[in-house]
């Protein structure tokens, strides 16, 4: 199989992220061809970025492609990052991990096996780590079950405030009933919003959390698990 080639496009989001500065990715690829990893690696040295932070930034780039986003009314209620691994993690491995999850996430979770399936959870988050035929394979996601829950409710409450519009309309009384309805349908539209505030800002830093987890567990050139990804 042929090198991976990173685009235009590909390489400068790569060295974004590798030096975490705008300024560090005006770097173009040829077109037709591309650069790979070594490739990149090479510039980053030239500018003072690390061949570990390259390849981490190569494979983030990768788990944002892969990255699968429940919605729920078109907003993010559920982030999902998943990373195949060419190896077996060891125990210490797996022991490393777990202690990343939690100073990650700020939660301390629980740790469970079944068999040689390893699962670290905290009520809706959850890392699995998974065998396949050549390696393990770690599963990383979590829903904002608070949110749903909130907009369902706000959304309720709007089309109840809608049926008693309807019902007073036929009735005959809808101005009498007016400023009720209308204190409903705000009350309602209230509940949802506080559902749905920052709901994507919450999905952008869970996604970028947990692809620095993955980006580093796989990277070929990163043999532990060390900084936290920023806190919430």
């Amino acid at each position: 199989m042929s090198e991976r080639r990173y685009d235009d496009e590909e390489t400068a989001a790569i060295f974004l992220t590798a030096a975490e500065n705008p300024q560090a990715a005006p770097l173009h690829a040829p077109r037709n061809e591309g650069l790979t990893l070594a490739d990149l690696q090479d510039i980053g040295r030239e500018v003072g970025i690390s061949p570990e932070a390259v390849a981490q930034a190569a494979q983030s780039l990768e788990l944002r492609r892969q990255a699968v986003t429940r919605s729920f009314l078109g907003l993010p209620i559920g982030v999902e990052r998943t990373v195949t691994l060419d190896r077996w993690l060891t125990d210490a491995e797996w022991d490393q991990l777990v202690v990343q999850l939690r100073e990650t996430f700020r939660a301390r979770g629980t740790v469970k096996s079944y068999g040689s399936l390893r699962q670290w959870s905290n009520g809706h988050l959850q890392a699995l780590l998974e065998p396949t035929a050549n390696g393990h394979r770690l599963r990383l996601g979590t829903v904002k079950g608070d949110a749903r829950t909130a907009m369902g409710s706000g959304l309720a409450i709007v089309g109840v405030a809608g049926a008693v519009a309807v019902s007073s309309a036929l009735g005959g009384h809808l101005h009498a009933a007016i400023s009720g309805i209308a204190l409903l349908a705000i009350a309602g539209i209230g509940v949802f919003a506080t559902g749905a505030f920052r709901l994507t800002s919450w999905a952008r830093l869970r996604g970028r959390q947990m692809e620095s987890i993955a980006a580093r567990l796989a990277s070929p050139s990163t043999s532990s698990l060390d900084e936290p990804e920023p806190q919430p």
